[in-house]
């Protein structure tokens, strides 16, 4: 028997692409069991591979799960941004889009919306997750920004106030009511209407009411 030979096929190993196999299953695995719910090890299996082959890409569990909250963070912003299009026609209808987006994601990506904001990752446990978080938040900040440069400046709140305000609304009513999993409650309105309410009722108490 050659050893030689299949010593060389074991370290020839190759899956094809490890890391997006991986960051398949442990979306498969959230959307079952929650971002709690499953091993590394589950993970490895999903993927069709040996507990030790995630290693090559991931130091742990804790850094899968970060890379899946970094990738649904940046397709996040990207919907975000769409909607939010640099405030046109006017920031408000802008904002309604940028609400809108916000439960859609939520409820066309249950398993990333998840490890994005319930996996009990520390915001700041990788650089790139961090930076796709803070480009999500961004559109929101430039959205507040807009609205509030539309308020005199005597008694203009500040805007980061305001961009926490407005996501406090969108991740309340996503979490409760637009999520796509069994996560979502029940609602006898749409909930993109619900939020459009509660904006319009913010705006009012600013004194953005448009009648």
């Amino acid at each position: 028997m050659n050893w030689s030979n299949k010593s060389r096929g074991r370290r020839g190993y190759h899956h094809g692409n490890l890391r997006e196999a991986l960051v398949a299953a442990a979306l498969a695995l959230i959307g079952e069991k929650g971002p709690a719910g499953f091993t590394f090890a589950e993970a490895a299996r999903r993927a069709g591979v040996s507990p030790a082959a995630p290693y090559r890409h991931f130091r742990d569990r804790d850094a899968l799960m970060a890379d899946v909250a970094q990738r649904g963070f940046a397709q996040f912003a990207d919907d975000l941004a769409a909607a939010w299009n640099e405030g046109a026609p006017d920031p408000v209808a802008a904002l309604d889009r940028i609400g809108r987006a916000y439960l859609a994601f939520a409820g066309r990506e249950p398993a990333y919306y998840v490890a994005m904001f319930e996996s009990q990752l520390p915001p700041d446990c990788s650089p790139d997750l961090t930076a796709a978080a803070d480009r999500a938040f961004g559109v929101l900040r430039q959205a507040a920004e807009a609205v509030c440069a539309l308020l005199p400046k005597a008694g203009r709140p500040p805007a980061s106030m305001v961009a926490f305000h407005l996501w406090s609304m969108a991740h309340g009513i996503a979490s409760l009511f637009a999520r796509g999993d069994s996560g979502r409650r029940r609602l006898p309105m749409p909930p993109e209407d619900l939020l459009e309410a509660q904006v319009l009722i913010y705006l009012d108490g600013l004194g953005l009411g448009r009648g």
